[in-house]
């Protein structure tokens, strides 16, 4: 496989403020220990590019997904733009939605998960762990199982707090790990295959004009586990929908 450029980048929306791409699965968000390509310095060799700078470019990580996890993600492209999107996570006002299949059927189609999580970083892994125990922060979602089919079902996910592992650990809670997630006790039919955990929308107001902003992009419908659900009639948006309104 050939390696990942700023070329590859699939770039959903840019202005003098923000870039909106979809990040692929299995590139970190940042450089971390590994050395492997990240999506902040990709952004950054594609603005370098194309605005011909001669110099560095000053590109903002708002927000993180996990190595393994795909999906829509929005940098800033000033200081300002940056502290002011930083700013609306913290006060709640910053939307993350995500879909996710996962091995079994959840006994309640819909509910709250609330835990508190630590993070092993000599493993890069995160447990449950007591609230008072040094270390652990509180998590919190929302899902909702949209559809089920042979033993895995389609999840909707909504992000309350943004933890490491979150979603991939409070869904493991249930009894029903992400579909490839082998690190947290997925089926072992799905090993060998990415983790099917995508961030399909933000929500968020500009940073500058203050419209409010959002943006979807499809997981790889083509690919297992996705292709086995109608992804579409659960986002409640098609494909011509989607590229008319970006």
């Amino acid at each position: 496989m050939q390696p990942v450029t700023y070329k590859d980048l699939d770039i959903v929306y840019e202005d003098n403020h923000i870039i909106v791409v979809i990040k692929p699965f299995n590139i970190p968000s940042q450089a971390d220990i590994t050395g492997d390509i990240d999506m902040l310095t990709l952004v950054k060799q594609y603005l370098i590019n194309k605005y011909n700078k001669t110099g560095d470019a000053f590109v903002g990580l708002v927000h993180r997904l996990d190595r393994p996890t795909g999906g829509v993600m929005v940098f800033a492209k000033t200081s300002k733009a940056a502290s002011r999107l930083s700013e609306a996570i913290r006060n709640g006002e910053f939307d993350k939605k995500y879909l996710a299949v996962v091995c079994g059927v959840p006994t309640y189609k819909s509910g709250k998960l609330e835990h508190y999580l630590k993070k092993d970083s000599r493993n890069n892994t995160v447990v449950i762990a007591p609230f008072s125990e040094e270390g652990a922060k509180r998590a919190e979602l929302d899902y909702k199982v949209l559809d089920d089919v042979k033993g895995f079902s389609l999840v909707s996910i909504n992000l309350i707090t943004g933890r490491s592992h979150q979603a991939r650990v409070q869904m493991a809670s249930l009894g029903t790990p992400i579909f490839g997630d082998m690190k947290y006790g997925a089926d072992i039919r799905s090993k060998g295959y990415n983790l099917a955990l995508w961030a399909t929308e933000i929500k968020f107001c500009h940073p500058t004009t203050k419209e409010k902003m959002v943006f979807r992009a499809f997981p790889p419908e083509e690919s297992s586990p996705w292709k086995a659900f109608d992804i579409g009639k659960f986002l409640n948006i098609n494909k011509k929908q989607l590229a008319d309104s970006q």
